[in-house]
């Protein structure tokens, strides 16, 4: 086995031969995963494939997996906007490009302010407004920025800090994936996708409470636009859940829960699959959930599934004084 085969599937740095010029050699360089060919080799590279003859080699060397590319922050918006909306708060008002909201207390997300871009005035100033809004709902002030934007720069600057006491957790990963992709066996249970969720539906996801009118606001927007997927087992008996929204163009999922004694049996996969289908049927191509950096089974539930990474947000409130 020569070099080249011996580097198949590895990310390399290939130098080769593109011609002359007045009567000297030309060579060009292309970085990316090796695929070698008998006469041929190809590196996929970020701008597509290059296509090399082998005798055009000149040196190759393996180096370091390329360093993940972060997202456009157009793209963190645009994904921060839907899961808002896939997660309706009953107030909800605009500041600029800031959305304020309030949902009685129920979920972080529901209850702060979401700085995405310019809020119209100063940061202090619309940091202020968060602060009247909040005490006019009832709520304690608090602001969700994407970590590392400038808005997370901005809001930090003016003193405001980590919400550590926050229990569901202060700093989030922003999952997405391809629908196509999401598919697992379907395994001993029935499960089903109604578009309102039924007494089980409530009593596991509530752990046999009933919901409040704001918790009915906030997940049940009964407008088709939500299926409340439920598995049972053999006996009938409802052992497993999640909540999928249709967001713009992308499926939206949250609330995934499967009782204790299901676990591990691939239920939870069985469930995503089952809300990417009822998904796709309605022309939808992409997911995307939101899942605490410290819920570590849940991440390993999502990356083996096809999950990744696409950013991340952060919970930020007033200094204690």
């Amino acid at each position: 086995m020569d070099l080249l085969d011996s580097l198949a599937g590895r990310r390399v740095s290939l130098r080769h031969r593109v011609g002359d010029r007045d009567g000297r050699p030309l060579f060009s360089d292309a970085v990316g995963e090796l695929t070698p060919g008998p006469d041929t080799v190809t590196v996929e590279t970020r701008r597509g494939p290059v296509h090399v003859a082998r005798d055009a080699v000149v040196a190759v060397r393996a180096v370091p997996p390329a360093p993940p590319r972060r997202a456009s922050w157009g793209a963190v918006v645009h994904l921060e906007e839907l899961c808002a909306d896939a997660w309706p708060a009953p107030a909800d008002e605009r500041l600029g490009a800031w959305r304020l909201r309030a949902a009685g207390g129920y979920t972080g997300r529901a209850n702060a302010a979401l700085a995405l871009g310019d809020p119209g005035m100063p940061v202090p100033e619309a940091l202020d407004a968060v602060r009247a809004f909040a005490a006019a709902h009832g709520i304690p002030p608090r602001v969700t920025v994407p970590t590392g934007s400038p808005w997370d720069t901005a809001v930090s600057g003016a003193g405001w800090v980590l919400d550590t006491g926050h229990a569901a957790g202060a700093e989030v990963a922003v999952l997405v994936t391809g629908l196509a992709g999401v598919t697992a066996d379907g395994g001993p249970w029935t499960i089903t996708t109604p578009d309102r969720p039924d007494p089980d539906w409530w009593a596991m996801g509530l752990h046999g409470g009933t919901p409040t009118p704001v918790q009915r606001h906030v997940l049940d927007p009964a407008d088709g636009s939500t299926a409340f997927v439920l598995a049972r087992d053999p006996a009938g008996a409802a052992v497993g859940q999640v909540r999928a929204t249709v967001a713009q163009d992308h499926l939206h999922l949250s609330w995934l829960e499967v009782v204790p004694a299901a676990r591990r049996r691939g239920l939870g996969a069985a469930l995503m699959a089952a809300a990417a289908g009822w998904a796709r049927a309605r022309g939808t191509r992409f997911g995307v959930l939101q899942v605490a950096l410290h819920n570590t089974g849940a991440r390993a539930l999502y990356e083996g599934t096809g999950w990744t990474e696409h950013h991340r947000y952060r919970y930020l409130v007033p200094p204690v004084r």
